[in-house]
């Protein structure tokens, strides 16, 4: 029998979950901000670097998706490093070395440097967000996971619309202090992370048993209400955390995942390169770039309430991407630019909000250990698509000599991706049936 959650007061449970997300996540979403604006700013300095550097659209796409490849292969020992010594220092290590190679990338006088640095860049990074959604699982009840993930991801649409309103302006301060436009992209976006380093290490809880601003009895609530979980989730902890990795519900997400990384760096990669396009300077793509942003951030505040107030996991992750899919298509088969951009903003809403209802899954199967490692396993995969794209869209463009086709191409692998989500996420639930839980988040009682 499934042992019943413990009885609180509404008011502590609220005001600690509410303590909770007003101390951690403006930190964890400045944290994010910094990371996808280094992530992202190769997309800007890419309309200066390659004509200076001499690099074809084909070098630079594999360039970039270098990043992916060195995120892949390090990011489950990142993570798992990062559950035995805690996020403090293990955050604080990834935000010093991504913001170091960031700013090198700045003075990349080579392809062969290019490649390594963008390599070396995935490595420093790998663990930071599979590490973010973990340690949500420490501070937060699975019901409130889905609106977290998605604050949290409301960061990476903040930071391109800053990323582009930045990018655009520093390409036009080519030649201040003897520095190429592409060259202040880099060392203007990666000083912030190595100050940031510093903030970290001193106002980060590991977790939190360790926060001074959180007080004993919401500490007391916190840790009951999160056993509770645990105990009666029909979560697994294996001996070995690296275990998860072959949990075969975990490679089941993982396949299905890879098509939204794929369209949204596909998409946000590109989209500069297709405004660009339309006619417009380097300060205006910049700014015409924010809009999509913003639409996404509203989709991603959005989404996820909707799926906690009516406990559907399911048809927030699977929607959203058909609609992405459909409007990358019509991106490229309707007339005039406005209706194309309009068809792109649609297009990053659906790919991005999709996303943090698809994240709280994983928790309700695994914990601990092996929460960190598959989740981060999760990640890695599907960031691997972030490969395919960076890849695949530059090949298409060079083919087809239009900027607009490669978003077929994106579309198809996130129509079938969110097809497939529908497969996976109703095997989920029958597995969850079986084991007598629910996938579906619910709210703890109170008295």
């Amino acid at each position: 029998m499934t042992p019943e959650p413990p009885q609180v007061d509404a008011r502590l449970a609220h005001d600690t979950v509410r303590t909770v997300t007003l101390r951690l996540m403006p930190l964890l979403g400045l944290m994010y901000l910094i990371a996808y604006i280094d992530r992202q700013n190769i997309s800007y300095a890419k309309l200066q670097m390659v004509g200076d550097l001499g690099l074809s659209e084909s070098v630079y796409g594999l360039g970039a998706s270098l990043f992916f490849l060195g995120y892949f292969l390090f990011e489950v020992p990142a993570n798992v490093i990062l559950e035995r010594v805690g996020a403090r220092r293990w955050f604080a290590r990834i935000m010093f070395t991504w913001g170091l190679i960031t700013i090198l990338l700045g003075f990349t006088q080579n392809t062969s440097m290019f490649y390594l640095l963008r390599f070396l860049l995935g490595v420093a990074e790998a663990g930071f967000f599979p590490g973010v959604l973990f340690a949500l699982t420490l501070w937060f009840p699975q019901s409130h996971r889905a609106r977290m993930i998605g604050w949290f991801m409301i960061a990476s649409a903040f930071a391109n619309a800053v990323g582009a309103a930045i990018g655009g302006a520093l390409l036009d301060l080519d030649g201040l202090l003897g520095l190429k436009g592409w060259q202040w992209v880099f060392v203007a976006t990666g000083l912030p992370a190595l100050v940031l380093t510093v903030v970290v290490l001193r106002v980060l809880p590991d977790g939190p048993e360790r926060a001074p601003w959180l007080p004993p009895e919401g500490k007391a609530w916190l840790s009951a209400q999160l056993a509770h979980e645990r105990e009666s989730g029909g979560q697994v902890e294996h001996h070995n955390p690296f275990g998860a990795l072959l949990d075969r519900r975990v490679w089941m997400l993982a396949s299905v995942y890879v098509a939204f990384p794929l369209a949204a760096y596909g998409l946000s990669y590109w989209l500069p390169t297709v405004v660009k396009g339309f006619g417009a300077s380097n300060t205006a793509n910049g700014f015409i770039n924010i809009v999509p942003w913003l639409v996404t951030a509203f989709a991603l505040w959005w989404v996820p309430r909707r799926a906690a107030r009516t406990g559907d996991q399911l048809w927030h992750v699977v929607v959203p991407g058909l609609v992405a899919a459909a409007a990358l298509v019509l991106s490229v088969v309707l007339p005039g630019s406005a209706l194309k951009f309009a068809c792109l903003c649609v297009a990053a809403a659906g790919v991005f909000s999709a996303q943090p209802v698809f994240w709280s899954l994983p928790p309700t199967f695994l914990k601990g250990a092996s929460a960190a490692a598959g989740i981060a396993a999760i990640n890695s995969v599907g960031n691997l698509g972030g490969f395919i794209s960076q890849n695949a869209v530059p090949f298409i463009r060079d083919r087809s000599g239009s900027d607009l086709a490669p978003m077929y191409f994106l579309a198809a692998c996130l129509g079938l991706g969110a097809c497939l989500m529908f497969v996976v996420l109703s095997a989920l639930r029958r597995d969850a049936a079986r084991r007598g839980v629910a996938i579906e988040p619910v709210a703890p009682r109170t008295a």
